[in-house]
């Protein structure tokens, strides 16, 4: 049987790059993104090292910040691979000042939904060739203290570091469910999941803290992502390996498709 192929974003460093290198451990073909071309290399080669019985792992870059260096993405991705067995969206980012792409989004939502929310859409046709496979999406504990305004989306009337992030990862797990209904009739399972309060660059900065292992972090994404006890998982929210119950507001139904209606109009068609 040839080896899966995964997508893992952000994968230069913390829980993405363990998550690329367990993968390949578990014998994928893991492609490694990220925004530096530089770092994208160094992580290939470290996951080439560490696991020299797995596939040739490949690296590709794209700034996620760019709506159009998503396209590029995922184009790259469809012009080396037929199928794609799971994609992680791993990349996040904590912004401590509000701060727009070239685009003109607020970048925490950019990045950590926006960006996501397209790459998905444009490699469905992948992931139906692969079927059953898998899109996992790393959300965070925070989304159960987030209030998503869709009327303001950019927070261009009120924005603080905290909130916007917690949002972005409200996000993640309305889109994550929305996704689920739309892919489950094709094989394509959807979930998101928070990896814990893991001592990552992330949390440096917006939180001031250290926390667990990123070996631990990357435990669940890599359980959603090939493990056989989640196959038969879509729309779920995970902690620790296990389905756990998220905020009221994830599991919002006519929320999740405003959500997914509004992320349509502002990236533009799919």
């Amino acid at each position: 049987m040839a080896a899966k192929v995964v997508l893992v974003t952000g994968a230069t460093d913390g829980i993405g790059r363990q998550t690329a290198l367990q993968l390949a451990r578990a014998g994928a073909r893991v492609i490694v993104h990220g925004r530096n071309a530089e770092r994208v290399e160094a992580a290939r080669q470290l996951v080439r090292r560490e696991t020299p019985e797995a596939p040739e792992p490949e690296g590709l870059v794209a700034d996620l910040a760019s709506l159009d260096a998503v396209r590029r993405l995922a184009d790259e991705v469809r012009g080396r691979h037929e199928r794609l067995d799971v994609l992680v969206n791993n990349a996040g980012v904590y912004e401590t000042a509000r701060a727009l792409t070239i685009d003109g989004f607020e970048r925490t939502f950019a990045v950590n939904h926006l960006a996501h929310f397209l790459l998905a859409n444009l490699l469905l046709d992948r992931l139906r060739a692969a079927a059953p496979s898998r899109v996992v999406t790393v959300s965070s504990v925070a989304h159960h203290s987030a209030e998503l305004d869709l009327d303001d989306p950019q927070a261009e009337r009120s924005w603080d570091s905290y909130a916007a992030y917690a949002s972005s990862k409200l996000a993640n797990v309305l889109f994550a469910n929305a996704l689920a209904r739309r892919v489950a009739p094709d094989g394509v399972s959807s979930n998101s999941l928070h990896p814990g309060v893991i001592g990552t660059k992330l949390l440096r900065v917006g939180f001031g803290r250290g926390g667990a292992s990123v070996e631990k972090g990357a435990e669940t994404s890599v359980h959603l992502a090939l493990s056989p006890d989640a196959a038969d998982f879509t729309g779920r929210y995970f902690v620790d390996k296990r389905p756990a119950r998220p905020s009221a507001a994830a599991l919002d139904v006519p929320l999740q498709e405003r959500l997914w209606e509004l992320s349509e109009r502002l990236v533009g068609g799919m």
